[in-house]
């Protein structure tokens, strides 16, 4: 028999994180998260995204023991200001039983249907800045510490429940050059020149924090046309800020000002943090969080975060100087390869940034949607 139980407790919570360590602790792709970064994540005192967010979670039990896990979320930006009567699920994880799989997402059909939605989708976050899909392809790679891992037959309890695809992410694997293409150093010159562009370098991740708002808002910018995208509001940003600057290597950002010193394009990048977290194993004791530091300083492997791009300069060859810069902070510290985010299928843009780069689609990830 299957049980859903609601989580009430502190307790409850900490054992809802903890859920995937037992699912996947035979799994050598899977990363876990840091346990006290998700207990914040959930705690209306620490996130302020639930100033505009409401959200439920859910334990599944057959037998007594534990056998699912899910939570229910409602956006209210994204309901009320963009009128999307949805309401979300994340943080879902399973044993291979559709029966369980069926009971965790009628509770979530439930927490909608009692807020007059009108249909579901995930797995997503609170915000287009969480997590998000169900993994399609690339069972046998690392997930990364910004997306989620799971089994092949997750995808399949969604179909066999009538589920259909929603949003389709795709991930790529991109080989660094032995050295900076020269159309590229020419290319990237021509383009600063022309527009009056300047590089702003930093030495201490501190120093970043005064652009980190221009770099939201031009995030803002960049993906309002997308499908998923909900506008990420200061307090969260503020968050975000707090959440991500001990991972910042101030050497993997590329900020581009026009000539009046406005912010008009950046990237994000980081060392692969994979293979540090699995050590970690979810705890940040003092001792742990040095497999962090080793990570930052010696890696071949790197992640691409985030870029931004005005529109005002979209498609006029800024990311050249980008790519130039990046390149050659790859070529310093010993990077081979860089994995992007997840990058929405239908984000054309994006993708054909990697076509002059040797780079492989390895991962693809998905959100379901069903009507209530």
């Amino acid at each position: 028999m299957i049980t859903i139980k609601e989580i009430t407790s502190k307790g409850d919570l900490t054992t809802f994180v903890k859920f995937p360590f037992d699912l996947y602790k035979d799994s050598p792709y899977y990363v876990p998260s840091i346990i006290k970064e998700e207990l914040d994540v959930m705690n209306p005192k620490k996130n302020p995204v639930f100033r505009n967010a409401d959200a439920k979670y859910f334990l599944a039990y057959k037998n007594n023991t534990i056998v699912g896990r899910i939570a229910a979320i409602i956006n209210w930006i994204e309901v009320n200001e963009q009128k999307k009567p949805k309401v979300r699920f994340g943080w879902f994880d399973v044993i291979d039983d559709i029966e369980v799989t069926k009971a965790l997402l009628e509770k979530v059909r439930e927490y909608g249907l009692q807020n007059s939605l009108e249909y579901m989708e995930g797995p997503v976050g609170f915000s287009n800045m969480d997590k998000a899909g169900i993994l399609i392809k690339g069972y046998e790679e690392l997930n990364t510490m910004i997306t989620w891992y799971n089994y092949p037959y997750y995808a399949k309890h969604m179909e066999l429940l009538d589920f259909e695809a929603a949003a389709t992410w795709v991930e790529y694997k991109i080989r660094v050059p032995k050295q900076t293409k020269e159309k590229v150093i020419k290319f990237a010159s021509v383009i600063k020149e022309r527009y009056q562009l300047k590089l702003l370098k930093f030495n201490k991740s501190k120093e970043i924090l005064q652009y980190a708002d221009d770099m939201f808002d031009l995030l803002n910018k960049t993906y309002s046309s997308l499908q998923t995208f909900v506008p990420i509001q200061q307090y969260q940003i503020d968050m975000y800020k707090k959440k991500y600057l001990p991972y910042l290597n101030p050497e993997y950002i590329t900020c581009i000002a026009d000539k009046t010193g406005k912010l008009i394009a950046f990237s994000i990048v980081m060392p692969s943090f994979s293979k540090a977290l699995k050590k970690m194993n979810g705890k940040v004791y003092p001792l742990r969080f040095l497999h962090i530091l080793k990570a930052q300083r010696r890696n071949n492997t790197a992640a691409f975060y985030l870029i931004g791009v005005d529109p005002e300069y979209q498609n006029k060859g800024v990311t050249a100087l980008i790519f130039k810069e990046m390149n050659e902070a790859f070529l310093r510290n010993g990077i081979e390869v860089v994995e992007t985010n997840p990058e929405l299928e239908e984000n054309k843009a994006i993708q054909a940034l990697w076509n002059g780069y040797e780079h492989e689609q390895h991962k693809m990830r998905r959100t379901f949607r069903k009507s209530l």
